[in-house]
C-alpha cells in the first residue's frame, strides 16, 4: 500500500484511539496509516520520527527514541497542571517515520530531506516536530524546509552542550557537524544561529574561534542562568524574529546535566536541570515564528528507569503547551 508522504513509512505501532474526550497523550495524537491520503482537515502540529543514529560520532542507539517516545505517551496526561492547559484541544497527527536504509547513511539523510520537503509543501501551516535520531538530522530537516520554501530565511535556536561546528570534511555529515553544514551550505547564516547551554570542558577553542569568525551567537549556561534560562531563550527568539522568517528549535538532550539524563550518548556534568529545559521548550513553542523543532541525541538503551525518555517526551509536550498558548492568544 502506498504511503501519503515521500520518504516516510507508517508508525511502527499505533495506539488505539479513545472515543470521546482523551485524557492521555496516546489516546489523543492521531496516527496516519498506509493507504490513506494523509489527514483530513486542519492540524496544529505534525509529529514524525527520524530513527537514525548510525551517523553519530559516538556509539548511539538514538534511533530507538522515536518508538520509545511513542510508547511513553501512555504515561502522560494531556493536561499541563503548571500552565492550566489541556493539549487535547490541539489537533496533532503522527505521520510515522522517515525511511531508513540498513547501510547507506546518505540515503537515510536524503529520505529526511524528501520527507520534510513533501510534508511542508502539503501542509504549510502546522508546526513540524521531529523526534530523532542523532543531531545530524537537523541539517537535513532544515534543508527539506528550504526546498519547500526556498526564499524563506531560517534562524536556528539551539539548546546544546556542544557547538556542533566540527568539520564535515573530517567527520562527514555526522552529529557533530550539523550547524557547520548549515552555515557552509548557506542554508542558515552564522549570525542567525543562537546556541544556549554550552558549558564546561566539552568544546575546543578552535570551535569557539570558528563560531566567532561566523558571528554565531552563543550563550553559556552560566551566563544564561544569570538572566534565567527561559528569559534568555525569550530574548534570543526576539532577536532572531527581527531578522528571519522562520525559527527552527533544536533540542539536543545532552544539554541536560548527566544526573537528569543518563540516556544520552555524550553525558556531561554541569548541564541544565529538567525544569530549565522544560521552560525553554515552553517559551519556544509559544513564539509565533517557531515553525519546526526537533529533539535529538536520546539513547533509550543507555537510559536508567526511563528517566531520559520521560524527560524527552516532557520536552515535546512542553513545546506543545507553548503552541496551545500561542493559538489561544491568537484567538484560534
Amino acid at each position: 500500500m502506498t504511503y501519503p508522504y515521500a520518504g516516510m513509512q507508517a508508525p511502527p505501532f499505533i495506539w488505539g484511539q479513545l472515543k470521546g474526550h482523551p485524557e492521555k497523550v496516546h489516546e489523543w495524537i492521531r496516527p496516519v496509516t498506509p493507504g490513506s491520503e494523509g489527514f483530513q482537515g486542519e492540524a496544529d502540529a505534525l509529529v514524525y520520527g527520524i530513527p537514525l543514529s548510525r551517523s553519530s560520532i559516538s556509539p548511539s542507539a538514538a534511533s530507538a527514541f522515536p518508538e520509545a517516545c511513542r510508547r511513553s505517551w501512555k504515561g502522560f496526561s494531556t493536561y499541563n497542571l503548571d500552565e492550566d492547559v489541556d493539549l487535547s484541544k490541539l489537533t496533532v497527527y503522527d505521520l510515522g517515520d522517515t525511511e531508513q536504509h540498513v547501510t547507506d547513511i546518505s540515503r537515510c539523510h536524503e529520505n529526511i530531506v524528501r520527507a520534510v520537503s513533501d510534508i511542508r509543501k502539503k501542509h504549510p501551516d502546522p508546526v513540524l516536530m521531529a523526534i530523532g535520531g542523532d543531531h545530524s538530522v537537523t541539517a537535513k530537516t532544515i534543508r527539506g524546509l528550504k526546498e519547500a520554501e526556498p526564499d524563506a530565511k531560517i534562524g536556528l535556536l539551539q539548546l546544546d552542550t556542544h557547538f556542533d561546528l566540527r568539520d564535515p570534511a573530517e567527520l562527514g555529515p555526522a552529529n557533530g557537524t550539523p550547524v557547520r553544514q548549515l552555515i557552509e551550505q548557506e542554508l542558515v547564516e552564522g549570525k542567525h544561529v543562537y546556541n544556549i547551554g554550552l558549558h564546561g570542558f566539552f568544546n575546543s577553542r578552535s570551535l569557539k574561534e570558528y563560531a566567532d569568525a561566523h558571528q554565531v551567537q552563543y550563550i553559556t549556561l552560566k551566563k544564561a542562568r544569570k538572566m534565567g534560562v527561559g528569559k534568555m531563550v525569550e530574548h534570543a527568539l526576539w532577536e532572531l524574529s527581527q531578522e528571519v522568517d522562520h525559527i527552527y528549535f533544536t533540542c539536543d538532550m545532552d544539554v541536560l546535566d548527566m544526573a537528569y539524563a543518563p540516556g544520552v550518548p555524550a553525558t556531561t556534568p554541569g548541564g541544565m536541570r529538567t525544569d530549565e529545559l522544560f521552560e525553554a521548550a515552553l517559551v519556544c513553542g509559544g513564539h509565533e515564528k517557531v515553525s519546526a523543532m526537533d529533539i535529538v541525541c536520546l539513547d533509550p538503551e543507555k537510559d536508567v528507569a526511563g528517566m531520559t525518555v520521560k524527560a524527552g517526551t516532557h520536552v515535546m509536550l512542553s513545546f506543545l503547551t507553548g503552541v496551545a498558548v500561542r493559538e489561544k492568544q491568537n484567538g484560534i
